[in-house]
């Protein structure tokens, strides 16, 4: 009884950590894509949470879209390879830290509630480039 009872303490300790912590989840998804996280790809579906750390992929003819947490809104093109590189967001105050890594392909973005409240809080990196973001809705292009 007692292992169970310290089974259960520590599985739940483990999934609310913040390495667990959901900050989005795909939409849609069309053609060929998926998400690679720890080193597997995952076939993305409407409802998969998303993690920080976690890879978007498409295909030569995958699309894949996104909502996160706090309203920010992607949809990768095809070839497209995108990086969910750090995310932090509290809830209560709109406050947090939002960084991605574009390293090809397209992304459409339509900013949340982190750019709303400071606009140097989000920025996206190519292998070129870092722009922050300062305007609600943008598209980047990596060849």
């Amino acid at each position: 009884m007692i292992r169970r009872a310290f089974a259960t303490i520590i599985l739940m300790l483990a999934l609310s950590s913040p390495a667990f912590a959901e900050i989005g989840r795909v939409k849609r998804v069309t053609g060929q894509a998926w998400v690679e996280r720890g080193g597997k790809k995952v076939a993305p579906a409407p409802g998969l949470a998303l993690e920080k750390g976690d890879t978007l992929v498409t295909g030569k003819d995958g699309r894949l879209s996104v909502t996160f947490i706090d309203n920010t809104r992607f949809s990768a093109g095809p070839g497209s390879r995108v990086a969910l590189s750090e995310f932090k967001f509290d809830e209560t105050t709109h406050k947090g830290q939002f960084v991605t890594k574009v390293d090809r392909g397209s992304l459409a973005v339509v900013s949340g509630q982190i750019a709303k409240e400071d606009p140097k809080a989000m920025q996206v990196r190519t292998p070129t480039s870092l722009l922050g973001v300062r305007g609600t809705r943008f598209v980047v292009m990596v060849p």
